[in-house]
C-alpha cells in the first residue's frame, strides 16, 4: 500500500515538473518571439475601442434615464401639488 502511494507521488511529481518546465519553455519562446502577434494586438485594440464605445453609450443612456426620472418626478409632484389646492 505504501509502495503504491510513494509511486503515485513520484509519478505525480514528474508530471507536474514536466508541465512546469514545458510551460516555462513555451513562455520563453513567446517572449523571445516578440510577445503578442500583430493580429492579437489589432484584436485587443478593436476590443478596447468597442468597450469604450459601449461605455460612452451607457453614459448617454444614464443621462437620458436621469432626465426621464426628473420629468416623471416633476409631473408627479405637479399632480400632487395641484390635487391639494
Amino acid at each position: 500500500m505504501q509502495g503504491a502511494f510513494i509511486t503515485a507521488i513520484v509519478f505525480g511529481g514528474i508530471v507536474v515538473s514536466l508541465t512546469v518546465i514545458g510551460a516555462t519553455i513555451l513562455m520563453g519562446i513567446r517572449l523571445i518571439k516578440g510577445g503578442v502577434s500583430r493580429k492579437d494586438r489589432q484584436n485587443e485594440a478593436d476590443d478596447a475601442g468597442m468597450i469604450q464605445e459601449i461605455y460612452q453609450k451607457l453614459t448617454r443612456m444614464e443621462e437620458r434615464v436621469d432626465a426621464l426620472e426628473t420629468i416623471l418626478f416633476d409631473r408627479r409632484k405637479g399632480r400632487t401639488d395641484h390635487e391639494t389646492d
